[in-house]
């Protein structure tokens, strides 16, 4: 019986797919732009003789990351960085959660700065105390 010199292949981990497909969306020699579409979860599955959970998990993983969009019944797509992120149909609830915060948090923070302004304003003619 003959045995084969190659090593047996070992199959991809979800972090592995993720990984590749993160250098082919914002790697320097660039696959993936914004608008483009992943392949299909069970194809690529079956191209690279994973489960179909592992290329979701994976797909799961872009998303998180604000790289990619899930939109049900039509793919998962490149996502444009130039949009703010939460805002298009299929992001990440996590990013979406996010984005109001941050707006919440921006939003305190302008009127905090308005009403220093005004206490520098009512102030600024006042001599310091003396220690």
């Amino acid at each position: 019986m003959e045995q084969s010199s190659e090593a047996p292949k070992q199959a991809q981990s979800a972090k592995d797919i993720a990984a590749d497909f993160r250098a082919k969306i914002t790697g320097p020699n660039r696959e993936y732009e914004p608008g483009d579409q992943l392949p299909a979860a069970r194809k690529l599955a079956k191209e690279l003789g994973v489960q179909l959970l592992t290329v979701q998990s994976a797909y799961n993983q872009l998303r998180d990351e604000g790289l990619v969009l899930s939109q049900q019944g039509r793919g998962t797509f490149v996502r444009d960085p130039s949009v703010p992120l939460g805002t298009e149909p299929g992001s990440s609830p996590a990013f979406t959660a996010l984005a109001t915060e941050l707006s919440s948090i921006h939003e305190s923070l302008r009127l905090l700065g308005e009403r220093l302004d005004r206490l520098e304003q009512l102030v600024g003619n006042e001599t310091p105390p003396a220690q």
